[in-house]
């Protein structure tokens, strides 16, 4: 067993497995991928069959508001436990004993009021632990492996989300679906957190976080990103149902996550090398550029054939897009007040949640198109532009290359 040594307390550890660290991020991705792709669109439309587009939007950003909050007030305490010597995992379980019976709650719920109030204790819950656990790379992880662990994160990410939604779509009983995502939750966590307790944290100290251009610029390039995504998602399962019009929409509509993320796993993987070689704006810039293509191809198609092909390369992009995103966060956060500034920067990640379906159901209002058929396809529409300006944004934050290509040549052992 190879041993690493903690530059804070010299004692002996076992090196940080990527794969394992990640293997969390997978289970809490296995949640979102059934809940923010099928289930919640699914359950509100059994309560407002002939309104669920109009009230997926307010529902949606009351949980997201939720979430930002949380992850703030948690992220500062988690930074304040690790400067003490906390290798955050109380939080982690904390978080899941809140969020599992939350989600039983939420699928079983018999009314829109319950299910509003079960998504709202599933958001406190899951970013209770998602706060903290975000800051595992940057506290095990020697910085210049953090593209390789970054791809290990999108990529379990992709792959959480596919079988989320595959679960979701597949599944009829609401209560399988609940404790099949609960089972992935709790097993991951339990995986990840006993490898972070035979590792040593790479400092451990604490100061204040400061937010400078740098810091800025990748949050709003993050937020109108995920801006767009988030629009794509959440408007996903009425694209289908308006498109495709027969069949099980829930089933077709896991369908198209199911691509989409699946083959986000071999984007991220593929953009696992370039993104500890070259700049990193490069991949995360051209992986937003290929969803913004793929995304004009999904609006173009009227088969399932035709909106499936689209979803893969949208996928593939999406996976590169998160490789160089998760290694710039990683590398331009300031290191020693991890929980606190990804518990910012992901707000560039929560708030998306709740201002894209608010600013879908603006626009469509204003147009006189929110109960038309059409209206899904004009929110792709508005999730193209928010991708394009983010990708633009990207361009503002300084070159971000590795630490091999920064060390100069010849003075390095």
């Amino acid at each position: 067993m190879t041993l690493t040594y903690s530059k804070s307390t010299g004692m002996p550890s076992r090196t940080a497995k990527p794969a394992t660290l990640g293997l969390f991020w997978f289970g809490v991705q296995v949640v979102w991928g059934a809940l923010l792709g099928v289930s919640l669109q699914s359950r509100i439309s059994e309560f407002a069959a002939g309104n669920a587009v109009a009230a997926y939007g307010p529902i949606a950003a009351a949980g997201a508001a939720v979430a930002a909050v949380t992850q703030i007030v948690v992220g500062v305490i988690s930074d304040r436990r690790r400067v003490r010597g906390s290798r955050r995992l109380e939080f982690y379980l904390a978080g899941v004993a809140v969020a599992c019976p939350a989600l039983l709650w939420l699928y079983l719920a018999p009314s829109l009021g319950q299910l509003t109030a079960a998504l709202i204790f599933v958001q406190i819950g899951m970013n209770i632990a998602i706060g903290p656990y975000q800051a595992v790379i940057p506290d095990f992880v020697p910085e210049a492996q953090l593209g390789n662990a970054s791809s290990w994160m999108a990529g379990l990410q992709s792959a959480g989300n596919a079988c989320g939604a595959i679960v979701a779509a597949l599944i009829a009983n609401s209560a399988i679906v609940a404790a099949a995502i609960i089972a992935a939750l709790l097993a991951t966590c339990a995986a990840t957190a006993s490898h972070v307790r035979s590792l040593a944290l790479l400092n451990a100290r604490l100061e204040p976080v400061r937010i400078s251009r740098a810091f800025v610029d990748l949050f709003i390039s993050r937020a109108l990103v995920f801006l767009g995504f988030y629009t794509l998602l959440g408007y996903l399962f009425f694209y289908v149902r308006g498109s495709l019009g027969s069949g099980d929409t829930k089933m077709l509509t896991g369908l198209v996550i199911l691509a989409v993320t699946a083959s986000g796993t071999i984007g991220a993987l593929a953009a696992a090398h370039p993104a500890d070689r070259y700049d990193r704006r490069v991949v995360a810039a051209s992986g937003g550029a290929g969803f913004v293509v793929a995304l004009g191809a999904l609006l173009l198609a009227h088969s399932l054939a035709a909106i499936v092909g689209s979803a893969l390369a949208a996928g593939v992009a999406w996976g590169v897009f998160l490789s160089g995103d998760w290694a710039l966060g990683c590398q331009l956060l300031p290191r020693f007040a991890l929980a606190t500034a990804m518990g910012i920067w992901n707000l560039a990640l929560l708030l998306p949640q709740i201002l894209a379906p608010l600013i879908a159901t603006a626009v469509l209002a204003w147009m006189h198109d929110l109960q038309s058929p059409q209206a899904a396809r004009i929110a792709f529409v508005i999730a193209a532009i928010e991708v394009l300006c983010g990708i633009a944004w990207i361009w503002r934050l300084p070159a971000s290359l590795s630490s091999v290509e920064k060390a100069p040549s010849g003075n390095t052992p």
